[in-house]
């Protein structure tokens, strides 16, 4: 934690909305003061929170959580306007900007979409802003149903290569049993992510206001380690939490990632994607991808062979036809012979917009 740069922060439902009494300002407010003074120290923060359907049952005068899907929606649509109103106004008032993310687990899977949600996030830590994600439960029912968001934090950590995913729940941490069960139960400090006996300690729900328990934070956390990312599993309400975590104190459960982040994501994207296309680059380029560990320029793009799309994952070819990389392209086929050769500053005249200067970024890039 003391060398984590970037941290994606999850919240569930009970905290946020005090055990569904709708959106608690006092807690909420504490967690951004927090996020603030991190990103004042050069962090970069992203938050991840519940709590939309709850507090929209509270404004609705619900007591109790409805089972038909439309209902969920309709207190989806309207929490969200308060969850997005009272991290907004508590992020300002610590000197802070925020912007209100909502995705699916469909965004995060679709090759495009992923690559889009991956560039306004990354602009936006750019630009000092701290993003306040939730699923968009207004639109869909998966998610619902079945979906939590100790996923979608984990998703998020792979979606912007976080360092730590921090989970703050209601809970001290991972027991090796149930303690309120067990009085021999054995609290877990440290523990590998994704070790199969931790699944096994691990219970069902354990609030009635959000979906998830702690089975659903050791598979974000299993999920989160694929890409490099360790995960705390900590107290919400424990004071200053995060500023605790950040310096380097034990609080809750680790579980930490075996693989870097950098070569974690690199094996994914070797072992997982399929080629749809390639790209034949000059000697320069070859060089300062293969040598420098650069990204792609589209000025050092000689040819463009196959039909892709934003997200595809290309080869990069020598020009006798060697494959030097494969990576996910920052545009489609059509876009990248229109680009070819050319540099950044006619891509607006080129395409009628401005997009990323790189043809595949090096995040974005393994060697093959």
């Amino acid at each position: 934690m003391q060398s984590a740069r970037r941290i994606v922060v999850k919240v569930g439902s009970s905290l946020v909305t005090n055990e569904g009494r709708g959106v608690d300002a006092e807690a909420v407010g504490n967690w951004c003061r927090q996020m603030a003074q991190l990103a004042g120290e050069g962090r970069e923060v992203v938050m991840v929170s519940s709590g939309a359907i709850a507090e929209g049952m509270k404004r609705l005068g619900w007591t109790v959580r409805p089972k038909e899907i439309h209902e969920l929606q309709a207190a989806a649509a309207v929490g969200q306007m308060g969850l997005a109103q009272i991290y907004e106004s508590k992020l300002r008032e610590y000197g802070m900007r925020s912007a209100q993310v909502l995705l699916t687990h469909a965004d995060l899977a679709d090759r495009e979409r992923y690559l889009n949600a991956r560039s306004t996030l990354l602009t936006l830590l750019s630009h000092a802003v701290i993003p306040v994600i939730n699923e968009n439960d207004t639109v869909v029912n998966d998610e619902i149903k079945f979906g939590d968001n100790d996923t979608l934090g984990a998703l998020v950590a792979n979606l912007v290569d976080a360092d730590v995913l921090i989970i703050l729940t209601d809970q001290r941490g991972l027991y090796s049993a149930d303690p309120r069960k067990d009085p021999n139960a054995r609290f877990i400090d440290e523990a590998r992510a994704g070790a199969p006996e931790l699944e096994q300690m691990a219970g069902g729900a354990g609030s009635a206001v959000g979906r998830g328990g702690m089975i659903t934070k050791i598979l974000a956390a299993k999920r989160a380690a694929g890409s490099g990312a360790s995960t705390v599993i900590a107290f919400g309400r424990e004071p200053d939490v995060l500023l605790r975590l950040a310096a380097g104190e034990a609080i809750g459960t680790a579980l930490m990632a075996s693989t870097q982040k950098l070569a974690a994501r690199k094996q994914w994207m070797a072992d997982h994607l399929q080629l749809r296309g390639a790209v034949v680059v000059d000697d320069g380029a070859a060089r300062k991808v293969r040598e420098e560990g650069k990204s792609l320029l589209p000025i050092g793009v000689t040819d463009v062979q196959g039909e892709f799309h934003r997200g595809d994952v290309i080869a990069v070819l020598s020009a006798s036809g060697v494959e030097l990389a494969r990576g996910l392209a920052n545009y489609g086929s059509s876009e990248a012979r229109l680009i070819a050769r050319k540099p950044s500053a006619e891509f607006e005249k080129m395409l009628g917009f401005t997009g990323e200067p790189e043809m595949i970024h090096r995040d974005n890039l393994v060697l093959t």
